[in-house]
């Protein structure tokens, strides 16, 4: 049996970086006009790039609108490469071309934050600055604002308010809170209504009384707990319902919807830095708020 011819590697195109560059900014724009601003080109200019790369694929990667673009299916998966290869770029060339960062960088979040992006933060950047050694300490918000000001830690991830941040805190994120409880439990149904909240300083824990303040809905907070692990536990055990941020809920716990609970809003995570921080404290930050560009998708 005559096997298969294999298909030359050399014959598969190359996709250009600046060319992929563009595609992704006008994805996450939605909008030619906004995108070349962004890569300073104009906008007939980014329409041809586009043009040449869907021939290059064969496939229609934009669906054009009357004020906006967006993605296909394909356009859609060519985005997730997309920006995995600017990104490897971005390694690649800072290896070789940009300085060396050496130092420490003492980094402060909150349970609920740094779970969901740290292990892909922390790894990435080893990757480009071997050379900083990142310290990472977990705490309470306002344990964390009071370590950096005391100068013990240079950058922080902290959740707040909608409205309630400080002028140095840069809001890199933003979700709904929700009521959240076991599947099949019955804590929502006592009364007066058990609650399991963080500790006094956390936006989750205003947010919540506060709504059950003003519909004046009987409960009592039977947990506390500095870390949402504790507030999970208890709704795990359905002793209590507790204010959760969506993202967060994963069975057998479920999100609490109905009349009888209030809406608790949205809440932010906020980076904040110390005054004079360094180099390689800033090459931290940006790492820390592409996750969450990459996190909202």
């Amino acid at each position: 049996m005559t096997p298969m011819p294999m298909v030359e590697r050399a014959s598969l195109p190359l996709l250009d970086i600046e060319v992929l560059r563009t595609f992704v900014a006008i994805a996450e724009s939605g909008s030619f006009t906004r995108a070349a601003r962004q890569v300073f080109r104009t906008p007939s200019a980014l329409s041809m790039q586009i043009k040449r790369l869907e021939e290059t694929l064969g496939q229609t990667l934009f669906v054009r609108e009357a004020r906006r673009v967006r993605l296909t299916p394909e356009g859609e998966m060519l985005l997730g490469y997309g920006r995995r290869l600017l990104k490897l770029n971005e390694e690649a060339v800072t290896q070789f071309l940009a300085p060396a960062l050496e130092g420490r960088v003492g980094f402060g979040t909150t349970d609920d934050v740094g779970t969901r992006i740290l292990p892909g933060v922390l790894a990435q950047f080893a990757r480009s600055h071997p050379a900083v050694q990142v310290d990472v300490v977990v705490g309470s918000g306002a344990a964390m604002r009071q370590r950096l000001e005391a100068g013990e830690l240079d950058l922080i991830l902290v959740t707040v308010a909608m409205h309630g941040q400080s002028t140095q805190d840069e809001v890199v994120h933003s979700e709904p809170l929700v009521w959240a409880g076991r599947e099949g439990g019955v804590a929502a149904q006592r009364s007066p209504l058990p609650v399991a909240l963080a500790q006094h300083g956390c936006p989750w824990r205003k947010a919540a009384l506060d709504a059950l303040d003003r519909t004046g809905l009987s409960y009592r907070v039977a947990y506390t707990s500095e870390h949402c692990a504790g507030q999970e536990a208890a709704m795990l055990a359905d002793l209590a319902v507790s204010p959760f941020p969506l993202a967060l809920i994963r069975a057998p716990l479920r999100r609490l919807d109905g009349d009888t609970l209030p809406p608790l809003g949205d809440y932010q995570v906020a980076l904040v830095r110390r005054d004079g921080l360094g180099e390689a404290g800033e090459a931290l930050a940006a790492r820390v708020i592409e996750a969450f560009r990459d996190l909202r998708g």
